[in-house]
């Protein structure tokens, strides 16, 4: 094992519901749209891998709103709101760090492991996650920071762990991938990695047949925890992925 890799919403923070759920209702509301996303839609349109692609869904579904000349223009214009919007509740600490990220970064850090995060979230708010919540010290123990459009295709699109592993320097054999969805876990295992899922609010009904491991939480003492050792375990003998097409 040389690189330990981490999605961020749902992985680093369980922030989907109370989170980028509330954002964005609160960014259709300051732009007059009778739309508000309750916690049940939310969870079925996650399966649309990105923000914007994910508004986008919904309003050819559901219908786009009058005198909407450019779609786009005004996809743009709500999820940069709606990042702005997320950003304040990050910054206001109402989204906690989940249980063993801490911990598990600075086991990492410790025994040279290479740190990465890889997230179909816009990067503004994924970076502003790992530096509020693990700090400025820890963030720079990360070699990659990749989020958001920096991967022309989202999840389960392997894109983005691609281009992790050309950033990281190293084959997806010896890469584990902490994701708490299927499209993640999908993505992962389509670069070839290995994958331990810890499910969030809102994936304990997905599939994870493929994971070589699923967990509630990775945990921190005197509960039962997830180690590096652990992790180290899972990729000498789990099932990396077939590193082709999903």
């Amino acid at each position: 094992m040389k690189a330990l890799i981490f999605d961020c919403d749902g992985v680093l923070v369980d922030s989907e519901r109370d989170g980028h759920r509330v954002a964005f209702n609160q960014a259709f509301a300051q732009q007059g749209l009778k739309v508000e996303w309750d916690v049940d839609q939310y969870g079925r349109l996650l399966s649309v891998g990105g923000g914007k692609e994910r508004m986008c869904h919904y309003f050819d579904s559901h219908g786009w709103p009058p005198n909407v000349s450019d779609p786009m223009v005004l996809i743009n214009r709500l999820h940069k709101r709606k990042t702005d919007l997320f950003m304040q509740i990050v910054e206001g600490g109402q989204l906690p760090l989940r249980s063993g990220i801490r911990r598990l970064v600075d086991e990492a850090a410790r025994d040279g492991i290479l740190l990465a995060v890889c997230s179909t979230s816009n990067e503004r708010s994924v970076n502003l996650i790992v530096e509020k919540l693990l700090g400025a010290e820890r963030k720079a123990q990360f070699k990659a920071i990749l989020a958001g459009d920096i991967a022309a295709r989202k999840k389960p699109d392997p894109a983005i762990y691609h281009l992790a592993l050309e950033r990281l320097g190293v084959k997806g054999a010896e890469c584990v991938v902490v994701e708490d969805s299927r499209n993640g876990l999908l993505a992962a295992k389509a670069a070839g990695m290995h994958c331990l899922v810890t499910i969030s609010a809102y994936t304990a009904h997905e599939d994870f047949g493929e994971a070589d491991r699923v967990v509630n939480e990775l945990g921190d003492p005197p509960g039962q925890i997830i180690t590096l050792a652990d992790l180290k375990q899972l990729a000498a003998e789990g099932r990396p992925g077939n590193s082709g097409k999903i």
